[in-house]
């Protein structure tokens, strides 16, 4: 899958192993490094689906973005580049179509409740 990034120093960390490691510790960048890794082997979002990382759909004010776990409580941040996203007849979006997505942070949404 092709993985860009929204932000160039989301995108200098997923490519410098040492600025990342500094910057984001030993877990994290690990974390960061295989969820990457993950989305660029897939060839569509639906095979990363159910891969550990907790691959998911957001709601609400995140709608159209989905999340996947790296170290607790922070979460991988992104979203498609399909435009619009694909929907079945009942609006749920078909994974199996989105074949790139945009990295857009690292955070802790939860606390923005």
């Amino acid at each position: 899958m092709e993985i860009t990034f929204s932000d160039r120093k989301l995108e200098k960390l997923a490519n410098d192993d040492r600025k990342c490691l500094k910057e984001m510790g030993k877990v994290r960048a690990g974390k960061y490094k295989t969820r990457l890794t993950q989305l660029e082997d897939a060839e569509t979002l639906e095979d990363v689906r159910h891969l550990a990382g907790n691959y998911h759909e957001l709601v609400e004010n995140r709608k159209g973005q989905w999340a996947c776990d790296l170290d607790q409580p922070y979460r991988l941040i992104f979203k498609p580049h399909e435009n619009p996203i694909p929907t079945d007849e009942d609006g749920k979006y078909i994974w199996l179509e989105i074949t790139g997505v945009e990295v857009i942070e690292i955070t802790n949404y939860h606390k923005e409740k």
